[in-house]
């Protein structure tokens, strides 16, 4: 089978590492070069602690199995995987309850979590606020550098055969008469056959969607991220305050913020998060900033005597319902999706491939990988299209026929 994946960023990667793994001919198209787009604004984060008991746990905790076999098999370094774990602290007593109910929850579906009084917080994180009344140890987070890893995850692809054509902006599919994919169109008038297309875009899945002939609700939800001056190592895992979850599922169109804050290799610390839904108006609001950097402070004491370096926005992908769409379009012959997944691409990506190389390979999903496939399925997003929309050329005699 000859798989054309859209978009080379870490959910692109790793469906062309699944696909070529499961003996795919594999070609990656992508409009910029390899983790310019969403895969380059964010954190790197490989997450369990911030997702409720459902299917995007489920999804996050098989990705995070494999992140730890792909540092094996590729090696810690390209990656940068750090298995760093997570601190949830809560910054007021009547957050703890719910809280400790959340992480009830998330031990019934396989993650770890140790509860940590004030004394335990400031053993994990010492430059931590001495006040705060107690939080959570969640050992089985971690982080990766996000374009090095999609760059050395791609390359193992790469490696086993599959093929990567930079500057390559997705158009349009060409199908058969009897409606079968033949072709991805190209804005240079390049062809590529192909038996089936991912749409793996990000946050232009939508556009690339409604491309193929198939789209799909996928929205831009803006965030910021602060970066530090290098400084000695003064945070040691990802840490985060208890309402950061509750902005992570909420589905307001304005502001939202709630503290983030975690180190690099390079010394810099990295504070979030920010989410709102302004299409993509690239501005950068500084009463924002000044939120982030307050709500870093009350974590972190310490960081008001450092200096802020850069400030950078990004865009992540956002479905209305907080689940990614994976999975065949039920309306288009041969193109599947794997995109939407918001802030959370980096984590699920892994997982997000091997299922969509079951769907490519006819394997069962269940049996596999122990996911249930039907929560992220498109079916559920269905906004209209079909093997008449835009994008969508036909062989054969008739109207619409290029040739």
């Amino acid at each position: 089978m000859r798989v054309v994946v859209v978009g080379a960023g870490i959910v692109g990667a790793s469906c062309a590492l699944a696909a070529a793994r499961a003996g795919c001919e594999v070609v990656v198209l992508e409009r910029g070069q390899v983790g310019s787009g969403t895969t380059s604004r964010g954190e790197g984060n490989v997450l369990v602690s911030d997702k409720a008991p459902g299917p995007e746990l489920d999804l996050a905790l098989v990705s995070r199995s494999t992140w730890g076999r792909w540092a094996e098999e590729l090696g810690p370094d390209p990656l940068e995987f750090e298995p760093k774990g997570g601190v949830v602290v809560a910054t007021a007593a009547d957050a703890l309850a719910p809280l400790a109910e959340l992480v009830a929850g998330q031990a019934v579906a396989g993650v770890a979590a140790d509860a940590a009084d004030t004394d335990a917080l400031l053993e994990l994180e010492p430059h931590l606020a001495p006040d705060l009344p107690g939080g959570f140890h969640y050992p089985q987070d971690a982080q990766v550098q996000p374009v090095l890893a999609a760059a050395a995850i791609l390359a193992e692809a790469v490696r086993l055969g599959a093929v990567l054509r930079a500057g390559a902006e997705v158009v349009g599919v060409r199908r058969r008469v009897d409606a079968t994919l033949r072709a991805v169109l190209c804005a240079d008038g390049a062809e590529v056959e192909a038996d089936a297309v991912v749409n793996a875009a990000g946050t232009w899945g939508g556009q690339v969607g409604a491309a193929l002939g198939a789209p799909v609700p996928v929205l831009p939800r803006k965030g910021l991220i602060l970066v530090t001056q290098p400084v000695p190592a003064l945070v040691h895992h990802k840490v985060y305050s208890a309402d950061y979850v509750a902005n992570v599922a909420a589905s307001t169109e304005g502001l939202e913020t709630s503290c983030v804050v975690e180190s690099t290799r390079g010394g810099t610390v990295l504070i979030g998060a920010s989410r709102e839904r302004v299409g993509f108006d690239p501005s950068v609001d500084p009463a924002t900033v000044a939120v982030l950097a307050a709500q870093a402070v009350r974590l972190f004491p310490v960081l008001e005597q450092v200096q802020l370096m850069r400030v950078y926005r990004g865009f992540r992908p956002y479905c209305p319902d907080h689940l990614p769409v994976i999975g065949p379009d039920p309306r288009v012959h041969g193109v599947l999706h794997a995109c939407g997944h918001e802030g959370a691409g980096v984590g699920l990506a892994p997982a997000t491939g091997e299922l969509v190389a079951a769907h490519l390979t006819g394997a069962d999903p269940m049996t596999t990988l122990g996911i249930d496939p039907a929560p992220f399925l498109p079916d559920r997003l269905l906004v209209g299209g079909g093997s008449e929309a835009a994008g969508s050329v036909v062989d054969g005699a008739g109207t619409g026929v290029l040739r």
